[in-house]
């Protein structure tokens, strides 16, 4: 909607009424009762996530972004949400970091699908397993909606998509592709129709451009943190093991680069 928001001016880095840009962690504004947020940074991102539908609570800019990087969206947003605009010095001090192109949104989360839903119509999935470095799930996603996955599924041991970090470095993908959490054992994505392929150092492992992986249907790809790998566990449940081959005794790649390698080689065809 075409209207102006109401403009409040901020001298106090204390200032309650923008607690979330600065007291609150991330943990605290995911579990926040009723109205869980996230934060998103830069004018780009923040644009794909109102074109995704999510829902603005506040606005923080510079002052010189308000007629200029962050008018766009600020148009977009309903009269009563506030905008919160400082200089750059105070806006730095608040948020303990120099704001990318000096604008944050805070937003709301929305209720997230189950695996199955997320899953229905999906012939390419990527499973996240134990990544806890936001900046790897960001550029995972980014990999993702780039390279046509239809759907992304992490497990609870990973960190959470709407970090925001892991926002930033997606460039707003995380807003792009539909994603939620797992519960249950990879290996149950049978029952769904998919042939998982772990991604590991394994002896059995075949390489990932055999022919016969680039024919399966519906494939769940999963891929595990960067240090230990995916599980015995997790390795021994899925149907295939693939590798991505190395030349120079290079023996594996960062997990943000081999999802990119694998999401191209797995794209359906």
């Amino acid at each position: 909607m075409n209207v102006t928001p109401r403009i409040i001016e901020i001298n106090d880095v204390d200032d309650a009424r923008v607690a979330v840009y600065s007291r609150l962690t991330e943990a605290q504004l995911r579990s926040a009762a009723g109205d869980a947020l996230f934060i998103a940074e830069s004018p780009k991102v923040i644009a794909t996530a109102l074109s995704a539908g999510y829902e603005p609570v506040s606005l923080l800019c510079e002052n010189r972004h308000i007629g200029g990087d962050a008018a766009p969206i600020i148009a977009q947003c309903p009269l009563h949400m506030p905008v919160y605009t400082g200089s750059r010095d105070v806006l730095a001090a608040l948020t303990g970091y120099k704001l990318t192109r000096g604008v944050l949104c805070a937003m709301r989360r929305r209720q997230l699908p189950s695996a199955a839903q997320v899953c229905q119509h999906a012939r390419r999935v990527a499973v996240i397993d134990g990544v806890c470095d936001t900046t790897n799930i960001g550029a995972i996603f980014r990999s993702a909606a780039a390279l046509g996955i239809d759907a992304v599924l992490l497990t609870t041991t990973s960190c959470d998509p709407l970090n925001r970090r892991s926002i930033r470095v997606s460039m707003g993908s995380v807003f792009l592709v539909p994603w939620t959490w797992l519960d249950a054992p990879v290996s149950g994505l049978r029952e769904m129709g998919f042939v998982t392929v772990a991604l590991a150092l394994s002896d059995n492992a075949v390489s990932i451009d055999d022919p016969m992986l680039t024919s399966i249907g519906r494939m769940a790809m999963v891929l595990g943190t960067e240090g230990d790998g995916l599980s015995r566990s997790v390795i021994e449940g899925c149907d295939v093991v693939a590798r991505i081959p190395m030349l120079h005794g290079v023996d594996s790649l960062n997990v943000a680069a081999a999802a990119a390698v694998a999401f191209w080689q797995f794209r359906h065809r």
